[in-house]
């Protein structure tokens, strides 16, 4: 199963890849975040970055509900991220041959014509 520290070596392995400053980890494509740490906001309670769950650009809302309604054990959802093509992965309950798919998937999506070429 995966972690905090695989997310980072599978990010960081695709092409102009930067990793911003944070108290989990954030990941961006030509300025644009494909992976970070997933910042839990409960109510009454400080924002708490969780970096045993990943916060995952998916495209758009049709792939989000697929993965929700198709692996609810993996991917969940929470209201503040309503409409916006993103899901909360639990780390430890994906292998990392997925999680790298993942992570593919989401930088694919997130480069710019003009970085994405790099990947081929």
């Amino acid at each position: 199963m995966a972690d905090a520290d695989d997310v980072r070596r599978l990010a960081l392995a695709l092409p102009h890849v930067v990793e911003i400053e944070s108290d989990g980890f954030d990941f961006r494509v030509g300025n644009r975040g494909f992976v970070w740490s997933y910042p839990e906001r409960l109510p009454g309670k400080p924002r708490v970055i969780r970096s045993d769950i990943a916060v995952l650009y998916v495209g758009d809302e049709a792939e989000k509900q697929a993965l929700l309604l198709g692996e609810p054990k993996l991917f969940f959802t929470a209201p503040g991220y309503d409409g916006a093509p993103l899901v909360m992965l639990r780390l430890a309950r994906v292998k990392v041959d997925r999680l790298r798919e993942l992570i593919t998937d989401a930088w694919r999506m997130r480069a710019p014509a003009e970085l994405a070429a790099d990947l081929d």
